[in-house]
């Protein structure tokens, strides 16, 4: 999980090929979304929430094979 603040574009590790991927997500984004792994294609299941230190976004497989 990657505390973020409002920062549009983060990092996250691919939880399928260990890349680091650059990804945008808009500062008033919250729930969750499926992205694909721009480096493998596989699907990631990326959930955007909020606390009081700010938001906090986690990837991980959206393939069922957790």
């Amino acid at each position: 999980m990657d505390d973020c603040e409002d920062e549009p574009v983060i990092t996250v590790t691919c939880p399928y090929c260990g890349e680091d991927v650059e990804i945008y997500v808009e500062p008033d984004v919250h729930g969750a979304f499926v992205q694909d792994c721009e480096v493998c294609c596989n699907p990631w299941l990326v959930r955007v929430s909020r606390n009081a230190d700010g938001r906090n976004v986690s990837v991980s497989r959206a393939d069922g094979s957790e």
